[in-house]
């Protein structure tokens, strides 16, 4: 049986970023006929779609299609939520870790979605800053929780690779809601996503 690989990309995008991407390569003196580069043009096209599909996806819509009445008031933590994203400024990735917390009030939402919302808006050009925002207000405006919290701590390649050159800063960023506000509360989720429970 042949192997068959299967992708959904827009023709018409497809070609056109190929055309740019081979732009590109041309101005940076590499020759797009020798054998290495012939399909890269192609593959970026395909890469960078994958990349930013984030756009196609609507965060509040994952979320509403598994929210379940439950009655449990005690914070729901999801952690070590894998986060891949290109910063916005550059084009470079930045990757790391997101932290997310709420604490239901009437309702509890299938756990693989939060994973899902966090991917929907980093697979997007981004700051680390609006991401966290984004999803903070993503969770709270459609959940309507007692309160929300998140931390993303991630490395930037456009960081590490140029500029100030700084191999192993590690960028963190937060952001609270509602109950996580109180010191209690936040102290709580901070001290469970810092401690290895497994």
């Amino acid at each position: 049986m042949n192997y068959q690989k299967t992708e959904k990309f827009s023709p018409d995008i497809t070609a056109a970023l190929k055309d740019s991407y081979k732009e590109v390569l041309e101005l940076i003196n590499e020759d797009v006929n020798r054998e290495g580069l012939l399909e890269t043009p192609g593959r970026a096209a395909k890469a960078i779609q994958f990349l930013t599909h984030g756009y196609d996806l609507n965060p509040e819509e994952i979320l509403k299609s598994a929210l379940f009445k439950e009655d449990y008031s005690e914070m729901v933590i999801v952690k070590d939520i894998e986060v891949y994203s290109l910063c916005e400024h550059h084009i470079l990735p930045f990757y790391g870790k997101a932290h997310v917390a709420y604490i239901p009030d009437g309702y509890v939402v299938g756990l693989s979605k939060i994973p899902r919302v966090v991917d929907a808006f980093s697979r997007r050009l981004q700051v680390q800053e609006r991401l966290t925002d984004q999803i903070v207000k993503c969770i709270e405006s459609t959940l309507k929780p007692l309160g929300v919290g998140i931390v993303i701590e991630a490395a930037h390649m456009c960081m590490m690779m140029r500029g100030v050159q700084k191999q192993n800063s590690v960028t963190t960023t937060s952001a609270f809601t509602g109950q996580f506000n109180k010191v209690e509360t936040r102290n709580e989720f901070l001290n469970l996503i810092s401690s290895n429970l497994r």
